[in-house]
């Protein structure tokens, strides 16, 4: 089971709670998280990516391991951790403003 971290104003939006727990069959991907995140809770779809392009919205972003994958490929494999529980895959609302 996967661990995800979702943003209050998201789950707000979409009724997803704050932290999800999902499955992921085959290989443990951004996008394959993504992709089940948005079957089990559809109102999040559009809201995390493009629906066309399925490009990540500019003001979202991924953390693994405190580290920020918001830039590397969204189709590679994550860490054992990440596909084992052990560490959650965060989704970020970037605040902007001055």
């Amino acid at each position: 089971m996967i661990r995800v971290i979702i943003p209050s104003q998201l789950g707000s939006l979409s009724d997803a709670p704050k932290e999800a727990v999902i499955q992921v069959d085959g290989t443990v991907t951004p996008n394959a998280i993504l992709d089940a995140l948005e079957v089990t809770y559809p109102r999040l779809k559009g809201l995390l990516r493009d629906n066309q392009t399925r490009q990540r919205r500019p003001m979202i972003r991924y953390f693994v391991a405190e580290e920020d994958i918001s830039h590397a490929d969204p189709d590679a494999e994550l860490p054992a951790e990440v596909a084992s529980g052990k560490e959650p895959f965060w989704i970020v609302a970037a605040i902007s403003g001055g």
